[in-house]
C-alpha cells in the first residue's frame, strides 16, 4: 500500500480533510448522545419507581449497551482515522466489547418485544422470570450470549505472517484477526442466522399483538402503542442487518458511483452502527409520556414548571 508521506500534495490536502469532516460529523453525534444517555439516566436513578417496571429496566440496559457501543466504535474509529498503530493484545479487548455490545442490541430488541407480549397477553400473571426482580437473570443471560462469537471468534483468530500479538503495530480493525476467509465466512455465517433467529422473534410478537389488537374491544390504545413499539423494534432490527449488506454495496456503487472503499465504509459505518444507536433512545425515550415529564423537570430551567405526575402507571 503506498505510503502516505509519498502522495501529491492536492491528495494529501484531500485526504486530510476528508478525515476532518468524518471527525466533525461523528463527534457531535456522539456527544448529543452522551448527554441524553446521562440525563435519562439521571432520571432513572433520581426516581426509584423506574425499577419496578421490567420495561423500564430493559430500556435502562438497552441505553448503557448502546453507550459501550458508541464509546467503542467511535474510538476505534478515531483511531483508524487518526492512522494509530498498537499491538493486538491492546486492540483485542475494544473489538470485543464493539462486536458483543452489536449483537446485543439485536437480542435487547427482541426481549423488549417479548416483554411487550407478556405484558398484554398475562397481565395478571405475568411468568415470574418477567417480572422486575428476576429480570437480570435475562440481562446476564443477554450478555453471555452476545460474548460467545467474538470469544469463538477470538479462539479461531489467524493472524497474517509475521504479525505477533504483543511487539507488532497495527491498526485496530477485525480485518486484522480474521485474516482467513473460512473465518470471515464462518463469522458472516452465524450473524446471518443470528439476525434471522432475532428477526423471527419480532415478526412472532408483532403479528400475535396485530391479532390481539383486531380482537379487543377494550384498552385498544395501549395494545396498539405496544404493535408501534414492536414495529420500531423490527425497524431498528433492520438498520443493524444492513451492516451485513456493505460488501454488495460496495461491489454495485463503485460502477456507478465515484467513491472510495474508504468512504463506502464510513457512510455505513454512520447510517447503521451509529444512527440506529442515536435514534433508539430519542425514540423510545420521548415516546414515553412519564419519561418524558421526567426528563424535561431534570433540566434545571424547566424544572420549576413541569411537574411531574402524581402517580406512575407502570406495567410491572
Amino acid at each position: 500500500m503506498q505510503n502516505l508521506t509519498e502522495l501529491p500534495s492536492n491528495t494529501t490536502s484531500s485526504t486530510n480533510l476528508s478525515m476532518i469532516v468524518k471527525v466533525f460529523v461523528v463527534i457531535p453525534f456522539f456527544l448529543v448522545f452522551l448527554c441524553f444517555i446521562i440525563l435519562t439516566l439521571y432520571t432513572f436513578a433520581s426516581h426509584r419507581q423506574f425499577f419496578d417496571s421490567s420495561r423500564y429496566i430493559l430500556f435502562t440496559y438497552m441505553l448503557i449497551n448502546d453507550a459501550l457501543q458508541l464509546f467503542s466504535s467511535v474510538l476505534l474509529f478515531l483511531l483508524v482515522v487518526g492512522r494509530v498503530h498498537f499491538a493486538i493484545i491492546f486492540c483485542t479487548p475494544l473489538l470485543f466489547v464493539s462486536t458483543a455490545t452489536f449483537l446485543n442490541t439485536p437480542l435487547i430488541l427482541s426481549t423488549m418485544s417479548l416483554e411487550r407480549y407478556v405484558a398484554i397477553f398475562y397481565p395478571l400473571h405475568r411468568p415470574a422470570i418477567w417480572r422486575p426482580e428476576w429480570i437480570w437473570i435475562i440481562i446476564l443471560s443477554l450478555w453471555v450470549i452476545s460474548c460467545i462469537l467474538p470469544t469463538v471468534d477470538f479462539i479461531l483468530m489467524r493472524l497474517k505472517p509475521g504479525v505477533d500479538v504483543i511487539s507488532t503495530p497495527v491498526l485496530c480493525q477485525t480485518v486484522v484477526i480474521n485474516a482467513s476467509p473460512i473465518q470471515s465466512l464462518f463469522k458472516v455465517s452465524l450473524n446471518g442466522i443470528f439476525f434471522a433467529m432475532v428477526a423471527m422473534v419480532i415478526l412472532f410478537t408483532y403479528i400475535r399483538i396485530l391479532l390481539e389488537t383486531r380482537r379487543m374491544r377494550q384498552d385498544r390504545a395501549s395494545v396498539s402503542k405496544a404493535l408501534h413499539t414492536v414495529l420500531l423494534h423490527g425497524f431498528q432490527l433492520l438498520l443493524s442487518m444492513m451492516a451485513f449488506s456493505q460488501p454488495v454495496a460496495e461491489l454495485l456503487f463503485t460502477q456507478h458511483v465515484t467513491l472510495s472503499s474508504g468512504d463506502m465504509s464510513y457512510i455505513y459505518y454512520f447510517c447503521f452502527i451509529l444512527l440506529p444507536r442515536f435514534l433508539s433512545p430519542l425514540i423510545y425515550g420521548l415516546r414515553d409520556e412519564t419519561l418524558r415529564s421526567y426528563m424535561v423537570k431534570t433540566f434545571p430551567c424547566y424544572g420549576a414548571r413541569v411537574e411531574p405526575q402524581k402517580e406512575i402507571k407502570m406495567t410491572k
